[in-house]
């Protein structure tokens, strides 16, 4: 073979390399993981499979060409699951709600990340900037701080006798500190005195709330977090057994008997997440990705609960009401 023309084989063959090598990453199996810091529930499997549905709308398909991990937590096994999934070396990772999201960004700083369900990730130092997130994680903001003295103010609506509110929160929570501080700003306009509950412990949490209804012109609010997501039922039975008006977060709360819901789709933000997901496993990172804000908020009436507790919604909110529950 003469040498021009093994030259030419070989700058042929040299040619064609990048193009072999794009074939086979296109071809490899992605991974991803998932991760959620509530225990697995028909409320975190909904979010899972919206999840999964909207990577799927986006040719991403598990089993085929991706690799879901999926982990569902509580406080004490979402610190290990968190540890687990960095230790895959995932393209990236799904992670929802603020306690899990911390609990993933103490082990990576390198695996991209992409959030859900967080309040104020600028202030609780997930990101940088909601425009320019600057670091590994980026995703979806569940409200600013503000928005948690409108559950207050929905509540002294929807029950104006209301003097008194317990507030039950995280409060080993960033989000947890920042939303009892709003409510606790706006509660003398409104002429209501706050009582924080801690969460961590349900035993004290229940003599907390049966303490707390002793007393006359009570109501709760359920803030934010996984805490509170996980113990949803209890909230419901706490505010049923001891007659109080409950405000919270999320329809959720509402469908378990909860008089009044203010806050985002859950299920939308997961979806919605997955274009987030194939923007990075196509080569985009976090960094450049911006936060985004929620679009709308969802109000969410429990009729029959109103009824129960012989209160009368005013017109201007079931006017208002995306959903009202009979």
């Amino acid at each position: 073979m003469r040498r021009r023309e093994v030259i030419t084989l070989l700058g042929g063959v040299a040619a064609a390399w990048p193009f072999a090598a794009r074939a086979q990453q296109s071809d490899r199996v992605r991974r991803i993981g998932f991760l959620i810091g509530t225990p697995e529930d028909a409320l975190s499997r909904a979010m899972y499979e919206a999840f999964r549905q909207g990577l799927q709308q986006l040719g991403w398909i598990d089993g085929r060409n991706v690799r879901i991990d999926a982990r569902f937590g509580d406080p004490v096994r979402t610190r290990k699951f968190a540890a687990e999934l960095v230790a895959f070396s995932p393209d990236v990772i799904l992670v929802t709600g603020s306690f899990a999201t911390q609990l993933l960004l103490q082990e990576t700083r390198t695996v991209p990340i992409v959030f859900t369900i967080v309040p104020d990730p600028v202030g609780s130092g997930f990101v940088e900037s909601l425009s320019q997130p600057g670091g590994n994680a980026s995703g979806f903001m569940q409200f600013e701080y503000s928005l948690s003295g409108k559950w207050l103010e929905l509540l002294k609506q929807m029950a104006p006798n209301v003097t008194r509110a317990a507030i039950l929160w995280d409060p080993t929570i960033a989000a947890g500190i920042g939303q009892f501080a709003v409510i606790q700003s706006v509660a003398p306009s409104l002429g209501i005195d706050v009582r924080p509950i801690n969460m961590s412990n349900t035993s004290e949490t229940e003599r907390a709330v049966a303490a707390f209804a002793s007393q006359p012109n009570g109501g709760l609010i359920a803030t934010a977090s996984a805490l509170t997501v996980a113990h949803r039922e209890l909230i419901n039975t706490l505010a049923a057994k001891h007659k109080l008006p409950a405000v919270a977060s999320n329809r959720v709360y509402v469908t378990s008997g909860v008089l009044i819901s203010y806050g985002v789709d859950f299920l939308d933000q997961n979806r919605r997440a997955a274009v987030y997901v194939d923007r990075i496993l196509k080569g985009e990172k976090p960094a450049d990705l911006p936060v985004q804000a929620p679009t709308k908020y969802e109000l969410v009436i429990n009729l029959k609960t109103a009824k129960q507790l012989g209160l009368t919604v005013p017109p201007t909110l079931l006017a208002r009401a995306d959903e009202v529950i009979e």
